[in-house]
């Protein structure tokens, strides 16, 4: 696992702890439970464990979200997290 989610509840925005190589992109997709997307993001890693925050999601509507997290441009599945969200109020 590349990354631990501080918490699986949230408002208006997600942290999340980083362990990849320097120089690395991670990709997030954020779902709702119907599989839609609903925002993604990409971040250049400046170090190897950086701390992420991901802000902008106060407008989200409450519920169930699905975060896939994958390293690198064509690393194999190993590189990918799947973690269950809830947003609340």
């Amino acid at each position: 696992m590349f990354a631990k989610i501080k918490s699986s509840n949230f408002i208006d925005a997600l942290k999340f702890q980083l362990f990849a190589p320097k120089g690395n992109c991670v990709r997030g997709v954020l779902k709702d439970d119907t599989g839609s997307i609903c925002r993604t993001i990409e971040k250049d890693i400046d170090s190897d464990r950086e701390e992420l925050t991901w802000t902008g999601l106060n407008d989200l509507p409450y519920g169930r979200y699905t975060l896939e997290l994958s390293q690198g441009n064509d690393e194999p599945d190993s590189y990918r997290v799947k973690m269950n969200l809830v947003k609340r109020v």
